[in-house]
């Protein structure tokens, strides 16, 4: 493996004026690592759906749950983190390298700020990295030197996309994008998904859709059968694509009802 740090941290200059999804999920968590624009557009979308944070700590928690399951349970020692967001608490290498020390992990977001704050964090741990890339071109990152540099698609590889395919609008083909990377990784592989899910009886759930496409261009709500094409040639493992909470919870879910549960749903799939 080529340890040069290639994906040195970008030169991009941060745009404060424009709010991006990595940003405002971290004011979600209650990060420290976004400007007044995030926190407007944060503000803006818990005005019409105050459960957002705790919504935003299922998905951390799911997170931790599936990362954890793969590398103890199943032997899966890569994961490709796209759309990762700001370094938090408790990151994916944490969770993956607590189970198997040699495990790999790259991020990838589109957000520069991601690189400059992960390259900070990760100096001293060579088997991950922190990749400034489109999501929306797939082969663009597998083709990222830093991603070939450590992840080896001719093996098993864990592809997460926990809570950034809603940010895809649906021109710009996220089918496609899910699609693409299932082509280019290797049996055995797993694939991981979060998505805001519509609501039928929760009529705030269409309100958050418009707030979040006029303020940060990007948040759409799609149905379970939508989500349920994502997985389309894969082999969906028990429990299925559920409410976060109810994926292979660590204790009891207290309330399984509440629009904080079920906004969101996830599943893993495995690639025969």
């Amino acid at each position: 493996m080529n340890d040069d740090r290639s994906s040195a941290p970008p030169t991009s200059v941060f745009d404060q004026g424009v709010p991006t999804a990595a940003r405002v999920y971290d004011v979600m968590l209650n990060g420290k690592d976004n400007y007044a624009i995030d926190r407007e557009v944060a503000r803006a979308s818990l005005e019409v759906m105050p459960e957002l944070k705790e919504i935003a700590l299922h998905n951390r928690a799911i997170l931790h749950r599936v990362v954890r399951t793969l590398a103890e349970q199943e032997g899966i020692g890569q994961f490709l983190d796209l759309g990762s967001g700001l370094p938090t608490a408790r990151n994916t290498h944490e969770v993956a390298q607590e189970a198997d020390p040699q495990a790999r992990v790259v991020y990838v977001d589109i957000d520069p700020l991601v690189s400059a704050h992960g390259h900070a964090i990760l100096a001293d741990n060579p088997a991950t990295r922190v990749v400034t890339a489109d999501i929306r071109d797939p082969q663009s990152v597998l083709d990222h030197p830093d991603v070939r540099g450590l992840i080896d698609l001719d093996r098993p590889v864990c592809v997460m996309l926990c809570g950034i395919l809603h940010h895809i609008l649906d021109e710009e083909d996220p089918n496609g994008i899910v699609a693409a990377l299932r082509e280019a990784v290797a049996p055995g592989s797993f694939f991981f998904i979060t998505n805001f899910t519509r609501l039928g009886d929760a009529p705030e759930s269409q309100e958050l859709e418009r707030v979040l496409l006029s303020q940060l261009g990007t948040g759409r709500v799609r149905t379970v059968e939508e989500l349920l094409a994502y997985f389309d040639g894969l082999e969906l493992l028990p429990p299925g694509m559920v409410p976060l909470p109810l994926w292979r919870p660590d204790g009891i879910v207290p309330d399984s009802t509440s629009v904080a549960a079920r906004f969101m749903t996830g599943g893993v799939a495995r690639k025969a």
